[in-house]
């Protein structure tokens, strides 16, 4: 059995779609900076599809063996959005996503929480030993388990 007209249009259709949007769309190629940090683009992609079509038989034919198939008329569309999500950033013994929405605030501040909590802690401990050296009484001993600062 000859393979009806519409299959044709959803196949050259489909494999139109997948030639646009591959991988690289969702998960871009990766650029590397000079220090070796390398960042990743990331895209939300959406892909919407619809064929259709129809038949119209002679008026007062009737389709016997080895005739043609009838008249078709068909089409079909589709439309691909690309969206930016963010970067993946990954260098410096760190993964970060760096949202390229504005809206995400809160989340930016739960990333930056322990770099600042680690620089603060710095802070504390350089006037340990600042406040040590102006009293001329020896800095207090590092908790346990930790590298004293040099």
């Amino acid at each position: 059995m000859p393979e009806h007209p519409i299959e044709t249009l959803m196949k050259t259709a489909m494999e139109s779609i997948k030639e646009m949007v591959d991988v690289n769309t969702v998960v871009g190629d990766p650029v590397e900076t000079p220090d070796g940090t390398v960042i990743i683009p990331i895209s939300r992609v959406a892909c919407g599809f619809g064929a259709g079509g129809g038949e119209l038989e002679p008026e007062g034919r009737q389709m016997g063996e080895g005739e043609q198939m009838p008249f078709f008329g068909g089409g079909s569309g589709a439309g691909v959005s690309v969206q930016p999500v963010g970067f993946l950033v990954v260098g410096q013994g760190q993964i970060r996503l760096l949202p390229v929405d504005s809206n995400v605030i809160i989340d930016r501040i739960i990333d930056l929480a322990p770099q600042v909590l680690s620089q603060i802690q710095s802070m504390f401990k350089r006037d340990d030993h600042q406040r040590a050296a102006i009293m001329g009484s020896p800095p207090p001993p590092p908790p346990a388990g930790t590298i004293p600062p040099v």
